[in-house]
């Protein structure tokens, strides 16, 4: 079965290493999604033929809805992949309240208005895989112990997987996963994991066969404590 595949963030570390990863399936079509279209017209164009750029902007909730009426004009998502995430820094006392908003718009409300958009049609067609990529820094069982705009808006994601999944039925899969620590914009140079190691979580979760799990939280493919 050829699939479409969406990536959202896919223009660069983990998103583009999950992108690269995926397109190795010549018959999917893989979308790259990012702000900067021509950039990842570019970056579509050197990976391969079944990669194609979309223009997603998650830090507006009105933007990103004439995005998402845009793809469903042109194609019917059966994997959602919401890896595009911002990391605010400092504790509840020194992080600014927009830095709040913009964390939980980004991490966790736009991942929600693209599972409630593209989610529907999955049910009707009776296939469709959902990623989420957290953090251990969103765990409760790992000590919510990252910056405070950061974990919370990841423990919140962690809750749309675990409580989403309920309303799914098990042949639409939605799981979390934590990508480990990883060299990128975000996790800096002297990160343990590569991209490409980042991403093998996410490409697994992508693929699951129909007896696979949901509603999960994943590292290394493995499961691990909310």
């Amino acid at each position: 079965m050829s699939r479409t595949l969406l990536v959202t963030g896919g223009n660069r570390g983990i998103g583009l290493a999950i992108v690269k990863g995926l397109a190795q399936t010549q018959e999917d079509t893989i979308l790259l999604g990012c702000r900067n279209l021509d950039q990842g017209n570019k970056l579509a164009n050197e990976i391969g033929s079944n990669v194609n750029a979309v223009e997603l902007d998650l830090s507006n909730q009105e933007v990103l809805k004439k995005n998402i009426e845009s793809i469903q004009s042109q194609y019917s998502i059966d994997v959602l992949v919401n890896n595009a995430g911002v990391l605010d820094s400092g504790n509840l006392l020194e992080v600014s309240f927009e830095g709040i908003l913009n964390s939980t718009q980004i991490n966790t409300l736009a991942p929600i208005q693209l599972i409630q958009a593209f989610a529907p049609k999955m049910i009707e067609k009776g296939y469709g895989r959902i990623v989420n990529i957290s953090s251990g820094w969103g765990s409760f069982g790992e000590g919510l112990t990252g910056p405070f705009a950061y974990s919370t808006s990841k423990a919140f994601l962690n809750g749309v997987t675990k409580s989403g999944a309920q309303s799914l039925p098990a042949n639409v899969k939605m799981n979390s996963m934590c990508p480990g620590w990883v060299r990128t914009d975000m996790g800096g140079p002297d990160a343990t994991l590569s991209p490409e190691e980042g991403a093998e979580t996410a490409i697994w979760l992508s693929n699951l066969p129909e007896e696979g799990p949901t509603g999960k939280f994943f590292r290394a493919k493995e499961e691990i404590s909310w």
